[in-house]
């Protein structure tokens, strides 16, 4: 597929987000975008699913991050949240799409809360 039609200056197809690493402002590396979840009704990005820790592919955690938590860094090639590796570790999360959660207006506001933002 020719790169002009999955990224514009202001967008880009999800197959170019997904594996894309993620890093906090003190430039460690946490882990990297494995999906991401969209509202079937807004068509609005809602979650990062970050997958972070374990070693190829055994025992990686996988963190829901609100999209707004995430920032672009076109010099680092990847997204910056303003968390540290603590606050990813003992955010929720799951460890295996058997335990994924179910992503109703409880578990969004209990994401959206533990990282000081509104859910809408």
């Amino acid at each position: 597929m020719n790169t002009d039609t999955r990224e514009t200056d202001r967008l880009i197809a999800s197959d170019k987000v997904e594996g894309t690493a993620v890093y906090n402002n003190q430039d460690e590396r946490l882990g990297t975008v494995e999906r991401f979840m969209v509202d079937k009704a807004t068509g609005q990005v809602e979650y990062a699913v970050l997958s972070f820790g374990g070693l190829f592919g055994v025992g990686q955690k996988h963190y829901p991050l609100p999209w707004r938590a995430l920032t672009y860094d076109t010099d680092k090639g990847g997204y910056v949240v303003n968390l540290t590796r603590d606050q990813i570790e003992g955010a929720p999360s799951y460890d295996n799409e058997a335990d994924r959660p179910v992503y109703d207006r409880d578990y969004g506001t209990r994401i959206y809360d533990y990282y000081g933002l509104t859910y809408i």
